[in-house]
């Protein structure tokens, strides 16, 4: 009856009080890509120079000499342990984080997004303080992997992304969800574009301190707004117990379950295509600082900040790309056009010896972004309304095992074709892209629209 209070209607009353507002989740994403850019190429030059230093190497600070000590082997070795310790870090993160991003993911489709979202944003500021610990107080680099650890043990920004994107997808529809999904990849580029040029300026002008104090003041700050600000997407979260195993069963059910028009076939391949994408995504971001550090691009932390800067802007044209080219394309193909300048612009930097030919390459990666958007947007599309949240905590684990491999491969590779060719791992990213591009086409063959299929819901 009509003024009458209900049990139900009053606990929600009561979940409601706690929040002071219902915010979208897109401040999230940008509050943390922003601290987590800003701190990522200043932990790669701080490794850099914290060896450099031990080793007696200062081949950074003096272009000139850069370049003239193409063989000098304390060169060599500072390139390697810096590449070796960023492998250290990424393998405790993401063996942790497969996991914790799972469990949590799913986890999230019973009590709602704003749990996960909370423990998220506490392990990135725990993994900030540390850093601040390592940095201010001289301490072993190898507590730069304690604070990956503990921050993967809280979901990381993989299972922070998963609730965003499952955020999205429970407030969104079929034909609005692709551009909806671009948009929240669009926040990441931006905050991504404005921490570089600021991390790259500011470590010039003031040191390493000041740049992870301001990542840890922004990282609190999102942690109140999951907390107080962000609108619960989940239309009725219920309690439930973490530590179980149904949580993980979930995920492997969306694959293994048989389900309409073999959708989940199609989840299988498209989930194969994002890991490739990201593999090759993460393995050439995680080098790319070290490749423009070294002889013979010899960058300083001003550059490094414009480079970094650089990469992040096809978050944004990527963006506007998508929009434009959708009222003359199928999502399909504006995704094979993507990969096709991500090649272009991994081939540019294997071969880039000069600064204006690097920037030709981050300049080719212009619509190279909206691979991603465009598979998550179909992966959403494939399963029931209650499972967005094991989708895609299995999508983060996807990205988990691509940048775990990312970190093997490109690492690795890195120090090891320094003598014959620097820029080969680029040229591999680029054949890898080929994989996805293939699959995403055969995809299109197979079952020409199905962006516009609906499946039935779970119960």
């Amino acid at each position: 009856m009509e003024g009458r209070a209900s049990p139900l209607n009053d606990a929600r009353a009561r979940r409601g009080a706690a929040v002071l507002c219902r915010g979208p989740v897109e401040p999230l994403v940008f509050l943390a890509n922003f601290a987590l850019v800003l701190q990522g190429p200043l932990t790669t030059q701080y490794l850099w120079h914290r060896f450099s230093a031990d080793l007696g190497y200062n081949g950074t600070r003096d272009r000139g000499s850069c370049s003239n000590h193409s063989a000098d082997p304390i060169m060599k070795e500072v390139e390697t342990l810096t590449s070796h310790w960023t492998l250290y870090m990424n393998m405790g993160g993401f063996l942790v984080g497969l996991f914790s991003s799972t469990l949590l993911g799913a986890w999230s489709d019973c009590v709602g997004r704003r749990p996960l979202l909370v423990l998220a944003s506490l392990g990135l500021l725990l993994q900030a303080l540390v850093s601040i610990f390592v940095v201010q107080l001289q301490l072993h680099v190898g507590y730069f992997v304690l604070g990956r650890i503990l921050c993967a043990l809280l979901g990381d920004f993989s299972g922070l992304l998963a609730a965003s994107f499952a955020s999205v997808a429970d407030v969104s529809s079929n034909r609005s969800r692709t551009i909806r999904m671009a948009l929240l990849e669009a926040c990441i580029g931006v905050a991504g574009m404005l921490a570089s040029l600021l991390g790259g300026l500011w470590l010039r002008a003031q040191g390493y301190a000041n740049p992870f104090w301001l990542a840890l003041a922004l990282l609190i700050a999102m942690a109140l707004y999951a907390a107080f600000c962000f609108g619960e997407t989940v239309k009725e979260p219920t309690p439930a117990r973490l530590f179980t195993l149904r949580h993980h069963r979930s995920i492997v059910q969306l694959y293994v379950n048989p389900a309409p028009e073999k959708s989940r076939k199609h989840l299988a391949l498209y989930s194969l295509a994002i890991f490739m994408v990201v593999t090759v995504h993460f393995g050439a971001q995680d080098i790319l600082t070290l490749y423009e550090l070294s002889k013979p691009l010899c960058w300083d932390s001003k550059l490094i900040g414009y480079g970094s800067a650089a990469q992040h802007l096809p978050y944004l044209t990527s963006l506007l790309g998508l929009r434009l080219l959708q009222h003359c394309l199928a999502d399909t193909w504006v995704a094979e056009i993507g990969l096709a300048f991500n090649i272009l612009g991994m081939v540019v930097f294997a071969f880039a010896t000069i600064t204006p030919l690097m920037f030709t390459g981050y300049g080719l990666l212009f619509l190279s972004l909206v691979t991603t958007p465009i598979i998550r947007a179909k992966l959403s599309r494939l399963v029931g309304e209650s499972e967005q949240g094991a989708l895609f905590s299995a999508v983060a684990c996807v990205n988990s095992l691509a940048m775990l491999m990312a970190s093997g491969i490109f690492n690795s590779l890195y120090p090891a074709t320094l003598n014959f060719m620097k820029g080969f791992p680029f040229l591999l990213g680029a054949g890898l892209l080929f994989i996805p591009a293939i699959l995403i086409g055969v995809l299109e063959k197979a079952n020409p629209r199905p962006e516009f299929q609906q499946f039935p819901q779970s119960p």
